[in-house]
């Protein structure tokens, strides 16, 4: 920390108890001072030599025969009136960051100026706070944190929009160049480890991360803070990811981690003013910096203490655009009342359709320029259909949430962007194990979401032994393995599981899954016509032939042509659900054995 001293002669300041101060001398004291609750007794010469001020207060009390001179308002209080005495008689005096602004307020209040005598007490200052205070990183948030107890002065003298410029100013500087000390406890960057791993040693010691600043300014109050930080957007140098961790860190420092806390009458409207000023210093480019995992935390301490509505749309439109960084964890925003379920999955899906339309807008934009790339190419919108199947697993569990409510959440999210449906399964399987009063019409409603030619085998598996689903679906689902093991085709994959493929690597597997399940149908539509054409064989030998092959069951050929219509999402809801004494259609063939179908219902069990 930066220090200057002045005068020479010791300091002979004598305290009588808390409230009164008075000079050793051998001559008498002829004036007194009041400055608050403390007296100082003191002499004129040394006093009217250097302040202009303290001349006119005495020829005043003269001519009011006072003997005392009161002094309301003294910018700094008792202790930097001392030091401006201390200077007069030319004591010893140390001047700091910590009472450097308070004794220029308070010799600017005295009007210790140069017109009364040379080397005066303001001159001086400034000569140390632009030599010195100002040119030290800590020193000038030390001497910005001061300022706020002796406002307006420190505000009319320029000391705060001095020290604001000073601080915005280091913050611009290239790392490299950076020679103080600063404070720095966090883990360090991604890109700055990258840079730091092809260092040598020596090197890697006076490295300095591109956001060496951020921890040191965290202990400003939050009115400075927003000063410094809008100062620091507007030199145009900081990049948006050096600004969001900035917010970040201040966040993490001041926001409570209790909810109790957050929403106390005692910090309520302190905490929402926090969130407010970080909300409107967020980077103007929504699309970069913030991470939405920070977005979605910002927005759950919104909510709970009632920002402005201004503040929550624009939370939601940066957490739109970046949707698909998010995970479950983060989506989980806690219901208010008069919600009665335990997440407010209305906003979520506020955000889902925020999102959508952005990229159908950005899909239409490259269209209009020419590019012509699939929108299922976007690892994206694959991430995001998984998010949205993993986060209706999760509030699957909540027993107040209609079906309603996740049945439009679900269709939030386009087919394309669900090429596999084994989430939307483990959601569908989780809701129906949790609501066991939904009606036989509401769970044809609900597995209606799902696909069964977009399981994996698997999920098949599970599926076929799944007592909970509807006798259709599992009908359907063992149907569909049959067939798809005839023709040969290989079952889908699931891509869900890797969590560390690119946006290219995604765009690739998408693609190829896209053409897989296209040969796949063609090949089933195949095996389907040829089975056709054997019924038609049948029906007429049964005609030609008194021993022919008999026709199948009414029924079961009535189950069998409405099984194709069902698996595609969207189930007839007007077909009735098969009996359990049906037959499998696998053994509709002819030349077949008896129905494995039947057999493997007697066998399911949950096993989820």
């Amino acid at each position: 920390m930066k220090f200057m001293k002045l005068g020479s002669k010791p300091d002979v300041f004598q305290a009588d108890g808390k409230c009164i101060r008075y000079v050793t001398s051998d001559l008498v004291t002829d004036v007194t001072i009041n400055v608050g609750e403390v007296k100082f007794y003191l002499h004129k010469f040394p006093l009217l030599s250097k302040s202009s001020r303290l001349r006119k207060l005495v020829l005043k009390a003269s001519e009011e025969c006072c003997d005392e001179i009161n002094m309301v308002d003294f910018p700094g209080g008792p202790k930097a009136f001392e030091i401006c005495a201390k200077f007069c008689y030319g004591m010893t005096v140390t001047l700091n960051a910590y009472n450097v602004v308070a004794a220029r307020c308070a010799a600017e209040y005295l009007e210790m100026t140069e017109d009364v005598d040379r080397g005066n007490l303001i001159f001086k200052i400034e000569v140390f706070l632009n030599s010195s205070i100002f040119r030290s990183w800590k020193d000038s948030i030390i001497v910005l944190q001061t300022t706020k107890s002796v406002l307006p002065w420190s505000e009319n003298l320029k000391i705060v929009g001095r020290c604001i410029d000073s601080i915005a100013s280091k913050t611009s500087v290239d790392p490299a160049n950076v020679t103080w000390s600063y404070t720095y406890n966090r883990k360090l960057s991604v890109s700055d480890k990258m840079a730091g791993d092809g260092m040598k040693f020596r090197e890697k010691i006076v490295s300095v991360p591109k956001d060496w600043w951020v921890e040191d300014i965290c202990e400003l109050d939050i009115d400075l803070y927003k000063r410094v930080m809008t100062a620091v957007k507007s030199k145009g140098r900081m990049d948006g990811v050096a600004i969001c961790e900035a917010l970040k860190t201040y966040a993490v420092r001041w926001l409570p981690d209790s909810v109790d806390t957050l929403d106390s009458d005692v910090h309520c409207w302190r905490n929402k003013l926090l969130v407010e000023t970080i909300v409107c210093l967020l980077p103007s480019d929504r699309g970069v910096g913030c991470s939405c995992s920070f977005l979605l935390k910002l927005l759950k301490v919104a909510i709970l203490v009632g920002v402005d509505n201004s503040a929550k749309e624009d939370l939601l439109k940066r957490i739109s655009l970046k949707l698909y960084e998010a995970s479950v964890k983060d989506l989980l925003i806690p219901a208010r009342p008069p919600q009665t379920t335990l997440y407010d999955v209305e906003m979520v899906l506020s955000i889902v359709k925020r999102y959508m339309m952005h990229s159908h807008d950005l899909e239409f934009a490259k269209n209009e320029m020419g590019c012509t790339d699939f929108v299922l190419g976007h690892g994206s919108l694959l991430s995001v259909g998984k998010l949205i199947d993993e986060y209706l697993e999760e509030i699957a569990r909540d027993p107040n949430l209609s079906l309603a409510s996740f049945i439009d959440l679900s269709q939030s999210v386009p087919e394309f962007a669900r090429p596999v449906h084994d989430g939307l399964y483990k959601a569908i399987d989780t809701y129906l194990k949790e609501h066991p009063s939904l009606t036989k019409v509401e769970r044809k409603k609900l597995c209606s979401l799902m696909d069964v030619k977009k399981l994996t085998m698997d999920a098949s598996m599970h599926a076929a032994q799944n007592e909970r689903l509807p006798l259709r679906v599992v009908v359907q689902v063992l149907f569909f393995e049959q067939v798809r093991s005839a023709a040969g085709v290989q079952p889908l994959r699931d891509t869900s599981h890797s969590t560390t493929n690119t946006d290219e690597e995604l765009e690739k597997t998408a693609a190829e899954d896209c053409d897989s399940f296209e040969k796949q149908m063609s090949r089933i539509k195949m095996k389907e016509d040829a089975f056709q054409e054997k019924c038609e064989l049948a029906k007429q030998s049964s005609k030609n032939s008194k021993s022919g092959i008999q026709l199948l069951p009414s029924r079961s050929r009535r189950m069998f042509d409405k099984l194709w219509g069902f698996g595609k999402g969207h189930a007839d809801n007007r077909s009735s659900e098969t009996s359990a004494s049906s037959q499998s259609p696998t053994s509709m063939v002819p030349g077949d054995t008896k129905s494995s179908g039947s057999s493997s219902r007697n066998r399911r069990h949950s096993i989820s």
